[in-house]
């Protein structure tokens, strides 16, 4: 089963007796923000619960499954998430 935002926000909402409409916003803001702190480089770390990064990945010789033909992969900006000491815990 997945977890979505729109389940979040019902839980968050239910939990705390806020309205739907504003616990909506305020995930969406939290959300918006940590994607422009990841866009401007920087590590996004929430204590107990993990570090986001970006990591730049290399160009490489990819192949085409179809063809088996080799294709070059351009380099790219890939977010990379470590879990913190709490949620490994909790989780393993």
């Amino acid at each position: 089963m997945t977890l979505t935002k729109k389940d979040l926000v019902l839980m968050v909402a239910k939990e705390t007796g806020i309205t739907q409409v504003d616990v909506k916003r305020v995930v969406q803001r939290t959300l918006d923000h940590l994607v422009e702190s990841l866009k401007a480089g920087q590590t996004v770390e929430l204590r107990n619960f993990g570090v986001f990064k970006v990591r730049q990945r290399a160009s490489r010789r990819g192949r085409n499954p179809k063809t088996g033909q080799e294709v070059p992969v351009p380099p790219k900006r890939v977010v990379v998430f470590k879990p913190g000491l709490l949620m490994r815990q909790d989780i393993i």
